[in-house]
């Protein structure tokens, strides 16, 4: 354990992590396999674990990084749209579109914020905003705020955990990505369940208009 806490000292000094915690957070923007809250969340519990990286510096590099790659697949959805792309045709991706397309326009806050939590979320909403005509001024403030915050809950995440684990970096870090992953899982549930419950009450339509009650003389009441 000492070796390996040894190594990632070593790693986390260097000055080229914060372009690592940069780029990886502006790729998974747009390409969701990229661990980017495992890289934030790691970086935060070695600055605080070893000393390093600058604490500060992973958090702007994080929330600039979110911002960036959420406004570059914002604009790849404004010049492309969302149909040529073969992966948002899969059954989770379509549905995550399916949701972004109901409700981008009346509810733009809440979709760009929450789904920043949701890898898979946050690239179907933002290629829907584009795709769909969100003023993008409206769309560049909501996504600073949600670049912002995440960064600030991934950092968080890290730093408690390292408090927590007192200064281990390796395991506080495994600890932090762990709860990282589970608020995006839990994020992703919550937001599927709330579209499922729109989507079914949406479907419900009367029949008929009420009939008025008869009572047994035959009389209106």
């Amino acid at each position: 354990m000492d070796a390996v806490n040894a190594f990632l000292e070593t790693a986390a000094a260097s000055p080229w992590v914060y372009l690592v915690v940069f780029a990886v957070v502006l790729v998974d923007a747009f390409f969701p396999p990229v661990p980017s809250e495992s890289v934030v969340i790691g970086a935060a519990a070695a600055a605080v674990a070893l000393g390093v990286p600058n604490l500060p510096l992973v958090l702007a590099c994080a929330a600039a990084g979110a911002v960036v790659g959420d406004n570059l697949t914002f604009a790849l959805g404004r010049v492309v749209g969302v149909e040529r792309f073969r992966v948002l045709r899969r059954p989770r991706m379509a549905a995550a579109v399916a949701r972004a397309k109901r409700g981008i326009h009346e509810r733009a806050g809440v979709l760009i914020l929450s789904a920043r939590y949701v890898p898979v979320g946050r690239v179907a909403v933002n290629l829907v905003a584009g795709a769909s005509g969100l003023a993008w001024r409206r769309f560049l403030g909501l996504s600073v705020l949600a670049g912002v915050s995440w960064s600030l809950y991934s950092v968080t995440v890290g730093v408690v955990a390292a408090h927590w684990l007192h200064g281990n970096a390796f395991v506080a870090m495994l600890v932090g990505i762990a709860l990282g992953v589970g608020t995006g899982l839990i994020m992703d549930a919550v937001l599927r369940r709330v579209a499922r419950r729109r989507a079914s009450k949406a479907a419900v339509r009367p029949d008929a208009e009420p009939r008025p009650a008869v009572a047994l003389d035959g009389a209106r009441r």
